[in-house]
């Protein structure tokens, strides 16, 4: 074989490598932002076998369209906000509230999932109005962009509220949620009177690097890959996503609640987050949580938290 068809069958076989390695992050990058309505259970890495989580790797994650399990537990009312797609909402209201707080689930959530926060918030004197982001239980769409597009749906929750004549808002976000709330007061137009935003994530490529550390995949290069396709696929640059730049324009009052055992997301993102908000702030962590799920825990420590920020603003 002479030196020129060598390196020719080189550049051949690089070639079709590097395009297959893309048509393998753009799948996994479709497959990671798109809802299925099959009924096939979400996959989660952390109860895989090794060979699951070969599987999960090979050929993308299940994730079926969240489903509302439950309803408030008290009086309520739905509603419908307009974003994108239409948005399906309940609104819980309480004697001479002091105002109210929206709140948003985090990713392959839905609303439901917020109840139990809501029931607190609620004998704390607040409304609170629990919002399905697009694709996620009563509201429309099939897909998620991991809090970009999202923002919108906050934005849209805010003016419901601001046009009805409500003075006192409060947005609470949950992962996702808290990416989306800060992505919403960066755009402009949102001006609540406090952020709440639960184990944050510092940018789309650190959270998409979590989702590969959880199934034991090598990060690099697969992890940006699927970043670039995730945006290419819902029309940004998904290098750009990043709540910790997007936090330097929350001017506001800010409560950031972190698990010290989140598997999700490292410290060192709830700490850039944190020191780039601009306004009044806390940060509460509670030693014995993982990835938001603070009350299964720390109930009467995150009460009174929410409380204290509340009763202050």
């Amino acid at each position: 074989m002479t030196r020129n068809r060598f390196w020719k069958r080189l550049a051949w076989f690089a070639g079709v490598f590097f395009l297959l390695l893309n048509l393998f992050c753009a799948w996994h990058a479709w497959k990671f932002t798109h809802f299925t309505d099959t009924a096939a259970p979400r996959t989660n890495p952390n109860r895989l076998s090794a060979f699951g989580k070969l599987k999960t790797v090979v050929l993308g994650v299940d994730n079926p369209r969240p489903v509302n399990k439950g309803v408030p537990p008290v009086p309520y009312e739905t509603i419908t906000l307009q974003s994108d797609f239409p948005l399906e909402a309940w609104l819980v209201r309480t004697p001479h509230a002091k105002g109210t707080v929206v709140l948003f689930h985090g990713y392959s959530g839905k609303k439901s999932s917020m109840i139990d926060r809501a029931m607190i918030l609620r004998g704390l004197g607040v409304n609170t109005l629990l919002v399905d982001f697009r694709g996620s239980g009563g509201s429309g769409g099939n897909y998620t962009t991991v809090g970009f597009q999202e923002a919108r749906d906050v934005k849209a929750a805010y003016d419901y509220l601001r046009k009805s004549g409500e003075p006192n808002i409060w947005l609470l976000g949950t992962s996702l949620g808290a990416a989306a709330v800060l992505k919403a007061v960066k755009d402009g137009g949102v001006e609540p009177k406090g952020v709440i935003l639960e184990a944050p994530f510092a940018t789309l490529y650190e959270a998409t690097c979590a989702r590969f550390r959880a199934v034991n995949a090598p990060e690099f290069p697969f992890a940006g890959m699927v970043v670039f396709w995730g945006g290419a696929i819902h029309g940004f640059w998904g290098f750009g996503h990043q709540p910790m730049e997007d936090a330097r324009a929350a001017k506001m009052p800010a409560l950031v609640l972190y698990g010290e055992k989140d598997e999700r997301v490292e410290r060192w993102e709830i700490d850039a987050v944190f020191e780039n908000l601009g306004g009044r702030k806390e940060l509460v962590t509670f030693p014995g949580a993982g990835h938001v799920n603070f009350l299964s825990r720390h109930r009467p420590e995150w009460t009174a938290a929410l409380r204290e920020f509340i009763r202050t603003e």
